[in-house]
């Protein structure tokens, strides 16, 4: 999974405490599997008797959960702990710092003591060390717990949702790609999957207390693969949306070379699952692409693509992509600029390479000079913006049904909402409409990141 730093995410609420409990701040970094790891640190750590805090200054316990897709990823950490300092004096140094997820998988041993302030490492695969490690840090001691397992999931840990009408819902944990650029697999470990009917348990245990969508995640979901009842991704998929047909159901994200049939054939079949699908390309070139070791090439990725718009002929498609890797050529950059122009994605996560350390591709030569990363960077976000506007601008006029999420980010007057394609519209906020309900909207405009619509009464 190649996308961007989210910001931080706080924990999103307090729990009832006994006098002598202590609090615990988690802050989140990266992508949606961080946001589903962090739920279930707070899961294990409320079941050993912390309490949740979104105020920092009641917390005893401050955990940072990180990313390292990227090294600007791991810049944000380090400036982080910097600013944590100054909370650590205030409360006169009883205050517990840990460091979390792929970050501290990757990294080791060299963040402990980082900042004077660091007491535990943990990796996604050690979540269920912290009380104890936390525990030991009140009484001084340091503790690293970093092992990559062949078999944890936390299938068995409910993880703690507080509020919202969303959730995201981890169904596998891992990688096999090893993509020449990612820390993935070195950061999570090999694939391994939960059992179809937990999975299955699960959302309608979600949909049972008020969650109105899911989303299904993996590094690389649609490998999916229940060893046990040998059911694929699509099977999962399917049965999901029979169990609960009135919840939305989306995916992420999505390896081209395991986009299968059967799982496009189920966006055809069912209704609720979303007219969505997140499929990275990373470049349009063949030459590149084979250097990634991506397992595709673009006629491979382009027949994919009308694949899925034979059967689902109004799905939107968004993907990632990197700009400058390895040996990329002037040629190879107007190739996934001419892909993107065929394609027409609805929008795209877009990059600049970096190089991390322990993947294929450290071995390369970075050879293509920074200016000129970003110069083929901007061209590629103006050109998907460009997209995206002319896309946004066809909606004009049509109908959709949106999922109610909230007060404008902009303007608390209007409310916004989310199509089934993943397209965020603001509409006008009465008070017969509330946060989950599905209601009909009219589009009125557009940009290219937002719609904007009149309610249909």
């Amino acid at each position: 999974m190649y996308i961007d730093i989210m910001a931080p995410e706080k924990s999103k609420s307090s729990v009832a405490k006994s006098p002598n409990a202590r609090g615990v701040y988690i802050e989140t970094y990266g992508c949606q599997m961080n946001v589903a790891d962090s739920e279930i640190v707070a899961s294990i750590m409320q079941d050993a008797g912390y309490f949740m805090t979104n105020d920092i200054d009641q917390s005893n316990v401050i955990l940072l959960n990180t990313c390292s897709i990227r090294d600007n990823a791991e810049k944000k950490i380090f400036n982080r702990l910097s600013q944590l300092r100054g909370i650590k004096k205030r409360k006169n140094n009883k205050l517990v710092v840990g460091i979390l997820g792929c970050m501290a998988e990757r990294l080791k041993g060299k963040l402990i003591g980082e900042r004077d302030l660091v007491s535990l490492v943990v990796g996604p695969d050690e979540y269920r060390s912290i009380p104890s490690l936390v525990s030991n840090a009140f009484d001084g001691e340091q503790g690293i717990a970093v092992k990559l397992s062949k078999v944890e999931t936390y299938e068995d840990i409910t993880p703690l949702r507080t509020e919202g009408i969303s959730a995201w819902l981890s169904i596998m944990r891992g990688c096999n790609n090893f993509c020449a650029f990612c820390v993935v697999p070195y950061t999570r470990g090999r694939e391994r999957s939960r059992t179809l009917n937990s999975v299955v348990d699960e959302v309608k245990h979600l949909y049972d207390n008020g969650i109105k969508e899911v989303t299904l995640l993996g590094q690389n979901v649609n490998s999916y693969f229940d060893k046990l009842a040998k059911h694929d991704f699509p099977t999962l998929l399917a049965e999901c949306a029979k169990a609960v047909p009135d919840m939305r159901i989306r995916y992420t994200t999505s390896h081209p070379h395991d986009m299968s049939d059967g799982l496009i054939e189920a966006h055809a079949i069912y209704k609720n699952i979303c007219n969505y699908i997140h499929l990275p390309v990373q470049s349009g070139s063949s030459k590149v692409l084979k250097k990634m070791r991506r397992d595709y090439d673009r006629e491979q990725y382009l027949m994919r693509i009308e694949a899925i718009r034979k059967a689902v002929p109004d799905i939107a498609l968004s993907t990632d992509i990197i700009a400058g890797f390895c040996t990329e050529t002037e040629e190879d950059h107007q190739e996934t600029l001419s892909l993107m122009r065929e394609v027409r994605y609805d929008g795209a996560y877009m990059f600049k390479y970096s190089e991390r350390e322990n993947t294929l591709a450290e071995k390369y030569e970075d050879d293509v000079p920074e200016e000129v990363k970003t110069r083929r960077l901007q061209e590629i976000i103006d050109q998907q913006n460009k997209i995206s506007a002319e896309i946004n601008k066809t909606e004009i006029g049509r109908v959709h049904e949106v999922l109610v999420e909230g007060e404008s980010k902009k303007n608390p007057e209007e409310w916004q909402g989310r199509t089934d394609t993943n397209k965020v519209a603001i509409f006008k906020h009465s008070e017969d409409i509330k946060v989950g309900d599905l209601i009909k909207v009219k589009v009125n405009d557009s940009t290219s990141a937002t719609l904007f619509a009149d309610v249909i009464r």
